[in-house]
């Protein structure tokens, strides 16, 4: 059974007028419980873990800070939310998710969380909405506990994965891969295992030829116990915060190549979903939503 983290705390209301669109995780879940690609079964509820698994990749000072609402404003206003306790909580359980999909995904293949996707969030700081690394926390909770060696983390969001490039740069037991837009944020890129950087307005013919062209050598070279797939849908042409060309289809055949080849060759693969930030809430959903269609028609 496909099982997917949500919590109601995902939804939690940021003021009126931001920009990032929260109204996404309430609608996500609703929309794929009202056309029967999920039912209640499909859902459980993360809550806050041990810190100890948050430790194991950001550092203390940074977490406590966090934790009891201490950072200085500077480093604050880098992350680009209006810093609170329930907002902190939200992350704390949004990387609990991650790391109970990633137990879930071992036993049934995949797991996917509503939330998640948070690879701005360096080792001792956060930025550009992201406060903690949760496919970074999940796949050192992995490693911690013995059962993977080897992990992928395959970030498919149009910016680059720059905090979880950071936490792995010495770390050859995590691969990071990050295809993103050449020309978008973060301007000053960190060096992920490897880079592709695409030029604007890809399209989703040159985007899935260079995708089909890398993914199947880079699991023959580095042949990982386990997969992180970063599937934001940001890469489509109306993005607000993208510059690709891509369609909602074609957003979809990347989720398809990505999710049948972790299939294919029989590789646990956990679903966080990064960004999205389209005009119309209804194409975040639908693209969002395209991915959990994917994960039960292909693995279930």
């Amino acid at each position: 059974m496909l099982k997917v983290a949500f919590h109601p705390i995902y939804k939690h209301p940021l003021p009126q007028g931001h920009r990032f669109p929260m109204e996404k995780y309430e609608l996500l879940p609703e929309q794929l419980l009202h056309e029967g690609t999920c039912s209640l079964d499909n859902f459980f509820e993360p809550n806050k873990p041990n810190d100890k698994y948050l430790l194991a990749v950001h550092e203390p000072e940074y977490y406590y800070d966090l934790v009891n609402i201490t950072l200085d404003q500077r480093a604050a206003r880098k992350i680009g939310f209006p810093l609170s306790e329930v907002l902190v909580e939200r992350e704390v359980i949004i990387a609990d998710g991650t790391m109970k999909a990633s137990m879930f995904a071992l036993k049934h293949g995949i797991a996917m969380n509503i939330a998640g996707g948070t690879h701005h969030a360096y080792t001792n700081r956060g930025e550009a909405f992201c406060l903690l690394n949760d496919q970074a926390i999940g796949a050192r909770y992995l490693q911690n506990k013995d059962l993977v060696a080897k992990v992928l983390i395959v970030d498919l969001d149009v910016h680059q994965g720059n905090g979880t490039a950071e936490i792995f740069k010495n770390d050859d037991s995590v691969f990071t891969f990050s295809m993103h837009g050449k020309s978008n944020y973060p301007f000053k890129k960190e060096l992920s295992d490897l880079d592709i950087a695409l030029e604007n307005n890809t399209d989703n013919e040159a985007y899935l030829k260079i995708l089909k062209e890398t993914l199947p050598k880079l699991i023959d070279e580095q042949r990982p116990d386990f997969i992180y797939y970063l599937c934001g849908v940001d890469v489509i042409a109306s993005d607000k915060l993208g510059k690709l060309g891509m369609t909602i289809e074609g957003c979809k055949d990347r989720d398809r190549y990505v999710l049948q080849t972790c299939k294919d060759l029989g590789i646990p693969v956990m679903c966080s979903m990064g960004g999205g930030y389209s005009p119309d809430i209804k194409t975040i959903v639908d693209a969002h939503a395209n991915t959990f269609r994917l994960a039960q028609e292909i693995f279930f």
